[in-house]
């Protein structure tokens, strides 16, 4: 059985929809992040990289959002959850690869600028330049990369997963999701699929 290690609010939302869309058997164990799960002796021996989400498999740890919505597909192939046409596929890990190294950085600015440098005032200008590259992201996103109804296009994908988890940080990081109709409509579209209204309860409880 799957057992992936996920904290609410953190970008591992994307990687528990894609095992409940798989319709996979799996354990969800809860971290609690702000009292620093992550940190502990014990999750260490299972990611030294003290960050969710990490999915414990037969094979081994597998880390790296990207690298786990590739794996839940491969490992599901019948949930349909990436093309299998090699470009299509392709475009989909360029489109969770931007997620991942552009728009998720952009966002950590906001409270993790300390990675980046000791100096207090550049932190506080990385956290005040959050909306400003935000918005430009997903400008980005809705205008160039976005193909609608979702984001590959006709079906539905991990990159939709992905999208809504990271889409869904913009109102804490005082930006107005509104400005972008069409991937405001896609936020909600997603938040109805049964799989993620699944999850959300769990969030909610």
């Amino acid at each position: 059985m799957l057992k992936l290690f996920h904290a609410w609010g953190s970008c591992s939302l994307a990687s528990l929809i894609a095992l409940e869309e798989a319709g996979a058997d799996y354990e969800l164990v809860v971290m609690d992040t702000k009292a620093g799960d992550q940190r502990t002796a014990e999750y260490a021996r299972i990611n030294p990289k003290a960050r969710v989400p990490a999915l414990v498999t037969d094979q081994g740890v597998l880390t790296e959002t990207p690298a786990i919505l590739s794996y839940i597909p491969e490992t599901h192939p019948a949930a349909g959850l990436l093309p299998i046409d090699a470009w299509e596929r392709a475009q989909a890990h360029a489109f969770n690869s931007y997620l991942c190294s552009t728009v998720h950085v952009a966002h950590a600015h906001k409270h993790r600028g300390y990675r980046w440098t000791d100096d207090v005032a550049a932190q506080a200008a990385m956290t005040a330049a959050v909306p400003k590259n935000e918005i430009a992201c997903f400008r980005l996103i809705e205008d160039k990369m976005f193909q609608g109804p979702w984001v590959l296009g006709e079906a539905f994908s991990v990159c939709d997963a992905y999208l809504f988890t990271l889409f869904g940080w913009l109102p804490g990081d005082g930006v107005d999701t509104e400005q972008f109709a069409r991937l405001a409509d896609h936020s909600r579209r997603v938040a109805e699929r049964p799989a993620v209204r699944k999850v959300l309860a769990q969030q909610a409880a």
